[in-house]
């Protein structure tokens, strides 16, 4: 049986203002769909990603800013580095461990991301 993440919710305060994030980041947004007054979907994926996110009003009952250390995954953390620090995103230093390298950010509402790549920088030549 397999069993694929398709979706997470994000929580947020603005809806407007974290779609604008997330777009700056890099997501590609989705869909968004106003069902009621009650209701706001929006569903954004990062490049790549078979998963997506979603921001909206009724969604989730998590407090905004609550979610932390969603992780994704890339080839170049230098790269992706550069990238995020281009658009416009405060990130933090790499952060080289032993099984990875990372980059972390923060979306307005104080939900934490952590960008890896799976091998780290400093890893020994096989």
């Amino acid at each position: 049986m397999d069993i694929k993440l398709e979706l997470v919710a994000v929580p947020v305060t603005d809806v407007d203002r974290a779609k604008a994030f997330y777009e700056q980041v890099g997501f590609h947004a989705d869909h968004d769909v106003t069902v009621s007054e009650e209701v706001r979907f929006v569903q954004l994926t990062p490049p790549g990603s078979a998963c997506s996110i979603a921001l909206g009003k009724g969604l989730t009952k998590m407090a905004p800013g609550s979610l932390d250390n969603m992780q994704v995954v890339v080839a170049d953390i230098e790269a992706a580095h550069s990238e995020l620090t281009a658009r416009g995103i405060e990130v933090s230093g790499i952060d080289d461990q032993p099984w990875g390298s990372f980059v972390y950010f923060s979306d307005p509402d104080g939900n934490g991301w952590a960008v890896q790549q799976t091998t780290p920088r400093n890893a020994p030549a096989a």
